[in-house]
Parts: C-alpha cells; structure tokens; sequence
C-alpha cells in the first residue's frame, strides 16, 4: 500500500504504463459461455455503506485487500470500477487477463436533490478506449416526475453509440424511479423492470454491443422475454438472506439471454465476512 501511494504522488505516469502492459483476454465470456464480474463503483457515487456497515467501503486499503482476493478466485471473470479504483488495481498488478468495466456516470450522488441528474463525472468512451478497457456501465434511473431524467436518457445514449464505435460493451443498468420522503427508490416489479429494459435497449445508434445489468425480480422469465441482449444479473444490497439471494440467481441463470453476475457489496461485505466463501458461492450459482 506504501508503494501504491508513493507511486500516485511521485509518477502517476505509471498508471498509464500499467493499462498499456495489461495483458488483456480474447473474449468477454469464460470458457463456459459465462461472467462474473465484481463490482466496486459505489464510492464514487457517495454510497460506502454495506450491511449493517454504514462505513464499509471508506478504508481504501481494506477495499482492495477484498477486491484482489475476489480477483484471484477461481471462476471471478473480472472488475467494474471508477477509474481510481481500476488504477489502484492497475498499479497493484491484479487485473492482468480480466475483464475490466468502467463506471461512468456517477454524478448522481446518492441522497443528493439531484440524484437523478445522474452525470457523467467518471470514464468517457474515449477515456475506456485509451485505456484499453474492455466496456462501459452507466446507470439509468427514470423518474418520469423528474424533468433532470432527459438529460440523462440523453447521455447514456451518447455513450453506448460512443463505446460501440469502439466495438466495447455498454452495460447499461436501467430503472424506472421514483421519490419517497425525498430519496429516490427503485420500482421492482416485473412491469417496471419490463418499461426500463424497453427503453434502455433502445438507446444508441446501434444496440450490437449493449448488455443489460438487472436485479432479480418476480416473474423473471416475463421480464427477460422483453429484450433480446444479453444481461447480467446484479447483487444489490448485502442481502438478509444469502442463500435466498444465490437461490434467486440459480434460477435466473437458466434464462437465454441471461449471461452472468455483477456482484458488488454482497461480495466483497458477506455478513459473515467470508469473501472467499461469497465469492465461490456466487460463482457457483452460475451453473
């Protein structure tokens, strides 16, 4: 960790030379047609809190002692990041043949009034080609009550036209939302998640390379008939039940256009903290 720090004060030239020397894989899936990807993006949007553990992803360290241990799993595919957390990554050496993601809009800070003006203040399309990167995740939030949701349509539809002409993923992660008691709340029923799926598929010039990131919801076979791109399933909030949560995911898996997991907080903050024991379970559920 001291010398990740001395690195960043003293040549952060090195990060650049580091995702230059990334020995990159030959295709997104796994051999078994499969993804799992860990994710690690929330900071950036102001939300650190895990569980129980309204602090959890505030100590750096800790969150990349978690993030390479995932990383070194058998089965864990890859990463989704900002960009300071895919160059702490970079400059540790952890993310040679994996595939890396880059977070993009993280604007919308997490409880803020403008939360749904969800700008872009992390990677750009250019930015994601520069460094080698292998896709591109942005957050879409509809609240049809909030005149700020536009802009955003607006943009995540730049970037997935912006990653396709560099024949890169766009996985764009849709909701429909709304306020209750001023905070914005995801709708998660089958009819929600089938509007937001229509309209993110929809987005860009060309849909070749979107994929889509969802949450488990009832009636999954109804809501994944609306589409037919790729997605991976999301893990949410450290959930009560793990087993419940892993049981949901098996089953999901066995739909056609389901491809894998993007796993964040469930992962790297198990209630029982057994990060290796999460991360195997959750690459089993892939099978």
């Amino acid at each position: 960790m001291a010398a990740l720090i001395e690195t960043r004060a003293v040549r952060p030239g090195a990060i650049g030379e580091a995702a230059q020397r990334r020995v990159r894989r030959g295709n997104l899936l796994g051999p078994g047609g499969r993804l799992m990807i860990v994710a690690a993006d929330h900071p950036a949007r102001g939300s650190l809190g895990a569980g129980t553990r309204s602090l959890a992803m505030a100590d750096r360290r800790d969150l990349l002692e978690r993030l390479c241990t995932v990383l070194e799993r058998p089965g864990v595919d890859g990463v989704l990041g900002t960009p300071d957390i895919i160059e702490d990554l970079l400059l540790l050496g952890a993310l040679d043949g994996k595939v890396v993601i880059g977070s993009m809009n993280r604007g919308g800070l997490a409880g803020a009034v403008f939360e749904i003006d969800d700008r872009f203040t992390a990677y750009s399309a250019a930015a994601i080609g520069a460094a080698g990167l292998d896709g591109g995740k942005m957050l879409l939030r509809i609240d049809e009550r909030d005149p700020a949701t536009v802009a955003t349509i607006e943009s995540c539809a730049g970037a997935v036209s912006g990653l396709a002409e560099r024949g890169l993923m766009a996985m764009v992660e849709p909701f429909l939302s709304h306020r209750v008691d001023g905070r914005v709340r995801n709708l998660l029923t089958p009819e929600a998640m089938i509007r937001a799926i229509a309209i993110a598929s929809g987005l860009g010039t060309t849909s070749a390379y979107t994929w889509l990131k969802v949450p488990v919801v009832d009636d999954m076979e109804r809501v994944m008939a609306a589409t037919t791109m790729p997605a991976l399933l999301l893990g949410g909030e450290v959930p009560a039940d793990p087993d419940a949560a892993l049981a949901g995911w098996q089953k999901a898996m066995r739909l056609p256009n389901v491809r894998g997991l993007v796993v964040g907080r469930s992962l790297l903050y198990p209630p029982d903290d057994d990060v290796i024991g999460a991360a195997d379970a959750a690459v089993e559920a892939l099978w």
